[in-house]
């Protein structure tokens, strides 16, 4: 009964945020098909089985799957080399059987060793990207699919030379829309919701959408002229042709298995970096399982591929749409499945209205969450090693894209952690001529060059106490080099003790 009661607690929640989260999929879902090269129909697909299947088998309370910006590059190559979209589907369902087997040996362990900076300045660079890539839409200058996340662009512009594109061939009745929209979104964060019950079950994003497609038949009865066009609103075609489904006799074809390796691993990594990057966001800080989470999105992509669906993965603008909207558990993930489902097979006509200048709105709105400034000023304080990681991350991946943005923020990331441990690995302290050299936990050959600097600025005519008593390993090199400045001490009139105990690691240390 408990159980029930929660659910129905958590529904006032649940059920507007996968709303919000429904018409933010939408756009996505048919953008990325269409940048991928793909059947539109083939990202709703996706968007379903990612809300539905995944959301249902996953541990995470937040995040949302559906076809992924970043897999589009691939998708787009994958399915000219294979030859059709028919044979790209099988290698879609050996790609989630190898995510499940990720799953099974505990891959998904490898999520915990993103750097926290780097999943903050991913988050911010997101946001950014929404705010960036949104205002072209929002201005009524659609030549960019939705959804994408690169700085170089399929249409030959970059994010930067695509809004002074869209500043000069702006639409006026998409710019009222969005104006519409923001101040809807705007005056619906200063409404008592406490006072009106009703409106915990609408979201705003609703009533942005309704505004939007009434303003856009009303422009078009009494101002023609400013009436958003067809080809800037979203664009649903729904038929039988619609379904593809995948052709088993590629399997002979071993660029299918190339393919296949290369969608699971990407689509993996995408998906452990999403789950990172929700759970920081998630207010109840709760932790996914991430090798549960493989298998969910292996099942997931099983699924999709029969189905003739694009590739999922776990992905952070839902996700985060869905945190802002105010989901409480994976409920809204699921509802916003059925919503995609429903919506497509029973109002497609209506949802043809939808100005995509009034979903620029909201994601642009959603971009001004993730990339608050107070993240940074907070990082400020945490130091160099912490802001500069983050400050890199956030530039990589506004300059190129999420997957290569992540991959060079966590190698600085790196290089300081590295930095830290080459410093903390050793320490010298002295009294006058009375001196400690310390080995502190691991030391590897890594930390050669500080030891030779600690023991280089030891002064003559000085008492050296070397304790390596607490080091769990000693690389020989290190050995060698303490061994070193044995032999040469005398020479210089430094006086060295190797303090020994019987629980030492290194027999160099080891009292017998």
């Amino acid at each position: 009964m408990s159980h029930r009661s929660d659910a129905l607690k958590n529904l006032k929640y649940d059920l507007p945020a996968s709303l919000t989260v429904f018409l933010v999929a939408l756009p996505l879902c048919l953008g990325i098909a269409l940048a991928s090269g793909a059947p539109m129909f083939s990202g709703i697909i996706a968007g379903v089985v990612g809300g539905i299947v995944v959301g249902s088998l996953s541990k995470s309370s937040l995040s949302v799957s559906g076809p992924a910006a970043g897999l589009t590059t691939i998708v787009l190559s994958s399915i000219q080399d294979l030859g059709s979209y028919q044979v790209f589907l099988v290698a879609v369902v050996l790609a989630g059987i190898i995510q499940l087997l990720l799953g099974y040996i505990r891959a998904g362990t490898i999520g915990h060793f993103f750097p926290f900076a780097v999943i903050k300045g991913m988050l911010t660079a997101i946001g950014l990207i929404l705010i960036l890539k949104q205002i072209p839409h929002a201005l009524g200058y659609d030549h960019d699919f939705e959804g994408d996340e690169n700085f170089l662009q399929p249409d030959g512009e970059n994010t930067i030379t695509e809004i002074l594109s869209a500043i000069n061939s702006f639409s006026g009745g998409a710019i009222l829309i969005s104006l519409l929209s923001f101040m809807i979104l705007i005056v619906w964060d200063k409404l008592p919701r406490k006072r009106i019950s009703l409106l915990h079950f609408l979201p705003a994003s609703l009533f942005v959408v309704i505004a939007g497609v009434g303003v856009n038949q009303l422009l078009g009865q009494y101002w023609p002229m400013l009436q958003v066009q067809n080809e800037h609103l979203v664009s649903i075609v729904f038929n039988q042709e619609s379904f593809q489904f995948p052709d088993f006799s590629a399997l002979r074809n071993t660029q299918v298995y190339i393919v296949a390796i290369t969608l699971a691993l990407v689509a993996s990594l995408e998906s452990l970096l999403s789950i990172e990057a929700t759970d920081k966001l998630d207010p109840g800080r709760k932790i996914t399982p991430l090798n549960h989470e493989l298998k969910a999105q292996g099942i997931g992509n099983i699924t999709s591929g029969l189905l003739g669906g694009l590739p999922v993965t776990a992905v952070i603008v839902r996700s985060s749409a869905n945190v802002n909207a105010g989901a409480k558990t994976k409920l809204s993930a699921i509802l916003h499945g059925v919503l995609l489902a429903l919506a497509i097979a029973t109002i497609p006509s209506i949802l043809n209205l939808i100005p995509l200048s009034c979903l620029a709105a909201i994601l642009i709105t959603i971009g001004w969450k993730l990339a608050n400034p107070k993240q940074l000023k907070a990082l400020y304080k945490t130091g160099i090693d912490q802001l500069l990681p983050f400050v890199v991350t956030v530039i990589a991946i506004l300059l190129t894209d999420l997957l290569t943005g992540v991959v060079i923020g966590i190698l600085v990331g790196i290089i300081f952690v590295l930095k830290t441990n080459f410093h903390k690995a050793i320490t010298v302290v002295n009294d006058e001529n009375n001196y400690l050299l310390k080995l502190n936990k691991d030391v590897s050959f890594l930390n050669k060059a500080i030891l030779r600097r600690c023991i280089e600025r030891i002064p003559a005519n000085s008492y050296v106490i070397v304790d390596g008593g607490n080091s769990q390993f000693i690389d020989n090199d290190i050995i060698e080099t303490l061994e070193d400045f044995l032999a040469d001490a005398p020479s210089r009139n430094i006086q060295v003790e190797i303090k020994k105990s019987v629980s030492a690691a290194h027999e160099f240390f080891r009292k017998e």
